[in-house]
Order: structure tokens, then C-alpha cells, then sequence
């Protein structure tokens, strides 16, 4: 049996991490934000449990130090398994260097990191093979280098509790997972309210205390390096332990049922509430915002959407003239701002295709997106709700089954399709739209032949215009209508593309280029469609998803959510500017009105032609939710924060009136209440919704085939799940190789 001295790392680390956390609910239980009492065995609960569930969690924590430890040996090093090691590394960073690495297709800083990454393993790896009387000193700085990043991790994790609990008064949750995704907001957040350097001083000379003494105790790990026997032993008894904890851990959650929501929150361990809040990617509305009572909230939307009554978003829509059943294509443009048209004012000729569409067209000159990610677009011309709290819909559990702008084409005898040149099980849109009902079309549907060019996130758009008419073409001989929302996705980095198909090359990774090669495909599509049968029977709805950035000097900058958004059917939509002010989630009711659609509603979303129409927009982030209204944007934030600005819109003579899109945004010292009343209707009332399963159809819904909303396993689909699998293995052996050089 091996010695108990070669576990000494998990040990003392997992000691600290206890004690760590100990100390940290004893100061919580205290914290002024805890206005509670407890009772004696509402603190037995608190502790016991909650010391139980950080062993656990910490063993889970603890399979990247086990997988570095259990690869630390010396045998790597021989001849000439060694040489043939450094060798492969050494290819691995040219290939990366190189600027053509599959790294280089995802854009931003991931082949900076990548190249770095493995540059910092080559060296190591070269100095431990090379220097064989300084590996022992080496290796002593690199095994005292992950003890101390660990507890670095520690005191640092401690800390942003302390400092959540004090702004929210509980452990981690979806804000915490936005603080992620909103860094530079947040660090410049943090630099601002709190003595930084003092803090991360402190807690270096701690980290720096623990981790000597805990060094001092363990090294004897690096002296004698277990046997591979005993590495086996070692790695059984973790093993055992990961696989108690995985199965633990859920269920010590479920005892977090006491009435008291303090006792809950202090029994919780925060590491699991994090993972938690991002796989459910929801934040509760009724927990963290300014509310009203449930009777008064729908009273009030009723008041901005007419016909709706009691606690309910149903209504009955009813046109006066027949229904016209003509087919819809939907195309949402990944990342197209308003400002990127001519008629907002751009003058670099990037999209001089939609230029021209937009004088043959029906334009929402005043349109406004829903959110600042693809799935929020999605969401919001699918769904036609608010943005609520939290991720978008499309990346929650519940996402299927809900009345959608494809339920109501479905009601009335209509093909409903999507078309995605990517994968579409990137972002849960597999899930989303065939859970409700959509047949999807996307890059595993097409043959080799059928590509040209594609990066990573998908088929050129000229590739997808091609299959989308080839699709259309094959609808059309039904002799059923059709509704396609396509997605297009080359306006996206890395911005390439074809060559030779613009005046700017596509391997220059130009945002400009983005926008105008998506642009050139719509020509290609339109110029193929306008020669189709069926084309003259279409509505063409072209809209963005979201602007092509959110940041701004406020929270909700408001020309960073204007987007553009035209129909087009000449022979049946004339030209015309409508000007009012709307939101994403009014376009898909507006075609309907247009069609002449009778249909039962759970839309928040309205017809905007019609005379009752009250103009509005609501706009948000993942926390931050916001209603522009009678030129007053007001913001709905956690902690039951309500700000509002005046907009007062900026002079620029190059742009008409009805494209103006720049705002100050000046703090009002006076609120007004009926607007802050108004806003919280709407999310209140939209969260309400959700959480009650009030927007859902029948559960046990099918499709015009009759098969339920489940992945179809097609032989296409199966070939790209064995591809995935396959990708996957070979990055965790990769990964694996990479990882433990030393």
C-alpha cells in the first residue's frame, strides 16, 4: 500500500479550502445583509452540510491537480521518447505561428493564448529534458507554482463571495456569470468601488504564507515520485471519491429547503451555485428586481397592449380582410448595425445591395434589438418577448414547446423551416427550433460539392443562398406555403470569406468585409430568387439579430441596439418609412398583420400598423433591462435599482430625421413613476409568464409529420455527432499531451 505522506497535497489543500470556507459563513452569518435569526438547529444545518458539501466540491476541484500529479514522472524524458515529445511541441507551436491554425478561424485572443500556452510547455518541457540535474530544482517551482495558484484561487474565490454576499445578500448566481461575459465593464467596476491594490496585495502575501507551509508538508510528492502502482492506488481512491461527490453533491442541494432563505444560502457551497446558475442561465426577476403586485402589473400591460385580460398575455387577433397565405423568408444578418446603411448616415458603401432593397421596400426606420447575442435576436422574432433576466430562452432547459412565430405559420398550413450555414447545435439552436416545431437545415445537410468556402462557424453565405433557393424550390412543389428563417453568419470574425467576390480580400479579416460579403450573397440570393416561380408569391423580412457591438459609455447605449429592418414584396408591399418606434419583438406580428392573419396571441409583441399601437422598445442586457419610452429610457436593475436618462438626440446634418440614432443619455433627477411602472409590467409580467409555462402549447404537440419535437437522428446527423465525437477525443488526448509536458 502507498504511503499516506504521497496524499498530502489533496489533504492540505482540502483542509484549507474547508476552513476557508468556515470562516467565511461565520462572517456572513454575522454580515449586516443578513437580517435573520437562526435558530440552534437551523446553524447546525448551516454548517454541517455546508462543510460536507465543500469536501465534496473541492474533490471535483481537485482532478486538475490529481491529473498533473499523476503525470509527473521521469520517464518521459528518456531516449528518445523525449526528443520525439519536444519535436511534436515544436510543430504544434509553428503550426499555430503559422496565422493558419484552426485557432486562427475562431478570432480574438484565442491563438495569442494558444501560442503562448504551448510556447510556455515547449520551453518547460525543453529545459526539464536538457537540464536533467536542474529538473528536480525545476520541477520543485513548478509543483510549489500550482500549490500556490490554488490557493491563490482560494482566498480569491473567499473574497468574491464576501463581496457578492455584500451586494446581493446571496451566494452566486446568473450576475455572477455576467460578470464574466461583461469583463472590462466589471474590472473597471471593481477598480472604481474597491481598494484593489490593497486587496490583491493582502491576499498575495496570504496565498504566498498558506502555500509555503502547505509546500513544506507535501513536497515529499515530488522527492520520491510514486510507482506506477502506486500512481493506480492514488488515482482508484480519487476516482472513487470524484464519482461519490458527482452523485453527492445534486442531492445534498436538495436539502437547501428551509423557509428561511438565509439558511439556504449560507448552507449552499458557492462554487456549485455558480456552475448552477451557468447551466440554468436564468436570474429570478422576482427575487432581484423592483416588482409589483401580479393583479396591477397585467392591468398595467393591458393598458399597452390592448385586449389582454387578467393574469394572462392571451388575446385574440382578428383582421378585417381575408388571409393571404403567402410564403415568409426570414433572414436575420448576424451583427448588422444600423450604421452600417447608407441611410443611417455610413458612407463607405459597405451594403450597397440593401441600400438599393431599402428604396423598393417597407423600412422600420426606428426599430430597436432586444439584446446584444444572436439568441436574443432569436428569441425575440421567434418568441416575441421580452428579454428577461438571464440568458435568452433559447439557451434554457425549457425552450420547447412554446407559441412561436412557427406555431402560428404551423396553424395555418405552412412549411416552417430554419437554415443555418453553421452547426446549428452551437448555441442550443438545435434544441430550441426543433422543439418547437422547426425542420432545420444546416451545414451537416450539405454535400461536399455543395460548399465552396467555410470557416468555423459555418458555410459562406453564398453557400446557404444557394441551399436555401434549392430548398425553396423543392417547398414550392407542395403546393403548401412556406415560412424560412434563415440565419446568415459571415458577418462574424474572423470576417473571411471568398476571395475575388469584393473589393476587399476575404482573408483580411475586415470587419467591413463581413458586412459587405454578406451583402453581395443577399444580391446572389434575390438575383436567384427573383427568377423562381414562387417569388412573386413572397414576403421578405430582413432584420438583424443585434447590433455589431454593445459597448458604450452608459449602461444601454442606445445606437449600439439600433438595427435595421425591411420587408420587400413588390407586388404586394409598396415602398414606405414607418417611423415608429418599435422592438424586435413587434416585427413578426407586424407580417402578420400585414397577411391578414387571424390567431389566437400570447405575443407581447404587436402589430405596429395598426391604430392602437402604443410606440415603445425594450432592450436589455443579461441584468439590465430597459424601455425606451416617450424619448425617457428607464432601466431596471438587481438590487432593485431603477435609473432613467432623458434622450436628447444628437445634431448630425448627413443623416435624415427619420435615421437620426445618436442619443445623450442625461440622468434625470426626478423619476417618473408611470414609466418605471410600465417597465416593470412588462418583464414582470414576462418573467411571470415563463416561469408559469403560460406561453407554452399543448405539450404533447407534433409536427405536420406527426413525430414530436426530437432530433431527427438522420444518417447526416449521426455522421456529424461521430465527427464530433471524434474532434472531441482527439482534443482531450491532445489536451492530455499538452497539459502534462512536466
Amino acid at each position: 500500500m502507498f504511503s499516506t505522506k504521497k496524499l498530502t497535497p489533496f489533504f492540505y489543500l482540502t483542509l484549507f479550502y474547508v476552513v476557508i470556507s468556515f470562516i467565511l459563513r461565520i462572517i456572513l452569518l454575522f454580515h449586516p445583509i443578513t437580517q435573520s435569526t437562526f435558530s440552534g438547529v437551523e446553524i447546525l444545518k448551516i454548517f454541517s452540510f455546508g462543510i460536507l458539501s465543500d469536501i465534496l466540491i473541492f474533490v471535483l476541484a481537485c482532478a486538475f491537480l490529481w491529473l498533473y500529479l499523476i503525470f509527473i514522472s521521469n520517464s518521459k524524458y528518456r531516449k528518445p521518447y523525449g526528443y520525439i515529445h519536444l519535436g511534436v511541441l515544436l510543430a504544434l507551436f509553428l503550426y499555430i505561428l503559422s496565422g493558419k491554425s484552426i485557432l486562427s478561424e475562431y478570432g480574438g485572443g484565442l491563438e495569442k493564448v494558444g501560442l503562448i500556452f504551448v510556447g510556455i510547455k515547449t520551453l518547460l518541457f525543453a529545459l526539464l529534458l536538457f537540464l536533467p540535474q536542474k529538473r528536480d530544482k525545476i520541477r520543485h517551482w513548478l509543483f510549489s507554482f500550482v500549490i500556490f495558484l490554488y490557493v491563490v484561487l482560494i482566498v480569491q474565490n473567499a473574497i468574491s463571495e464576501y463581496f457578492f454576499w455584500n451586494e446581493f445578500g446571496v451566494k452566486y448566481n446568473f450576475i455572477a456569470v455576467n460578470y464574466l461575459v461583461y469583463t472590462t465593464e466589471v474590472i473597471g467596476n471593481i477598480m472604481e468601488s474597491y481598494p484593489v491594490i490593497p486587496i490583491f496585495t493582502s491576499l498575495f502575501i496570504v496565498a504566498g504564507t498558506i502555500s509555503y507551509f502547505i509546500i513544506k508538508k507535501s513536497k515529499i510528492y515530488i522527492e520520491k515520485i510514486p510507482s506506477l502502482n502506486e500512481k493506480l492506488q492514488i488515482s482508484f481512491l480519487y476516482l472513487i471519491l470524484f464519482g461519490l461527490s458527482l452523485w453527492t453533491v445534486p442531492n445534498l442541494a436538495k436539502t437547501e429547503n428551509a423557509t428561511n432563505v438565509f439558511t439556504n444560502e449560507l448552507q449552499s457551497n458557492g462554487i456549485y451555485r455558480f456552475y448552477l446558475a451557468y447551466v440554468n442561465s436564468e436570474l429570478n426577476y422576482f427575487k432581484f428586481y423592483k416588482t409589483l403586485p401580479e393583479e396591477e402589473a397585467f392591468a398595467l400591460l393591458d393598458k399597452q397592449i390592448s385586449d389582454i385580460h387578467g393574469i394572462s398575455v392571451d388575446r385574440k387577433i382578428v383582421s378585417d380582410s381575408i388571409e393571404m397565405h403567402k410564403n415568409v423568408v426570414l433572414i436575420t444578418i448576424e451583427s448588422f448595425s444600423a450604421d452600417f446603411m447608407k441611410m443611417y448616415g455610413n458612407k463607405e458603401n459597405i451594403t450597397p445591395f440593401l441600400d438599393d432593397l431599402a428604396t423598393k421596400s417597407l423600412v422600420f426606420t426606428n426599430l430597436y434589438a432586444t439584446g446584444n447575442r444572436t439568441v436574443r435576436g432569436l428569441e425575440a422574432v421567434t418568441l416575441c418577448l421580452p428579454p428577461t433576466a438571464g440568458e435568452s430562452v433559447v439557451k434554457r432547459k425549457d425552450n420547447k414547446n412554446k407559441f412561436s412565430t412557427g406555431s402560428v405559420f404551423k396553424s395555418k398550413g405552412y412549411e416552417v423551416k430554419y437554415l443555418y450555414g453553421g452547426d446549428a447545435f452551437f448555441d442550443n439552436m438545435q434544441d430550441f427550433f426543433s422543439g418547437n416545431g422547426y425542420d432545420i437545415i444546416d451545414k451537416k445537410d450539405f454535400s461536399p460539392e455543395e460548399i465552396t468556402f467555410a470557416n468555423i462557424w459555418g458555410v459562406c453565405d453564398e453557400d446557404m443562398a444557394n441551399k436555401a433557393i434549392k430548398t425553396m424550390n423543392k417547398e414550392a412543389q407542395t403546393n403548401k406555403p412556406f415560412f424560412n428563417h434563415w440565419m446568415t453568419v459571415s458577418n462574424h470574425r474572423p470576417f473571411t470569406y471568398p476571395n475575388n467576390k469584393i473589393d476587399i480580400p476575404g482573408d483580411s479579416k475586415s470587419r467591413n468585409g463581413g458586412v459587405k460579403y454578406t451583402d453581395y450573397a443577399l444580391r446572389k440570393f434575390f438575383t436567384m430568387a427573383v427568377k423562381q416561380p414562387w417569388f412573386k408569391n413572397t414576403v421578405f423580412v430582413i432584420v438583424a439579430d443585434h447590433c455589431a457591438s454593445s459597448a458604450g459609455k452608459t449602461e444601454l447605449p442606445l445606437d449600439k441596439y439600433r438595427i435595421p429592418a425591411l420587408v420587400y414584396s413588390p407586388e404586394f408591399i409598396a415602398p414606405k418609412h414607418c417611423t415608429k418606434l418599435m422592438s424586435q419583438i413587434d416585427l413578426m406580428p407586424t407580417i402578420f398583420g400585414l397577411l391578414h392573419f387571424d390567431y389566437e396571441s400570447k405575443f407581447f409583441g404587436q402589430d405596429v400598423l395598426k391604430s392602437d399601437y402604443k410606440p415603445r422598445a425594450l432592450i436589455a442586457t443579461y441584468q439590465d433591462l430597459g424601455l425606451i419610452k416617450d424619448n425617457i429610457l428607464t432601466i431596471l436593475s438587481p438590487k432593485q435599482e431603477v435609473k432613467q436618462y432623458k434622450l436628447v438626440l444628437k445634431p448630425n446634418e448627413d443623416i435624415k430625421g427619420d435615421f437620426k440614432l445618436y442619443y445623450d443619455e442625461k440622468p434625470m433627477k426626478e423619476q417618473r413613476n408611470d414609466l418605471v411602472n410600465d417597465a416593470i409590467s412588462y418583464y414582470e409580467t414576462a418573467s411571470y409568464v415563463l416561469k408559469k409555462k403560460y406561453i407554452k402549447i399543448n405539450k404533447n404537440s407534433t409536427d405536420s409529420n406527426g413525430s414530436h419535437y426530437l432530433l431527427k437522428f438522420t444518417l447526416p446527423t449521426l455522421q456529424y455527432l461521430c465527427k464530433r465525437i471524434t474532434v472531441f477525443l482527439f482534443g482531450c488526448a491532445f489536451g492530455f499531451f499538452g497539459y502534462f509536458t512536466f
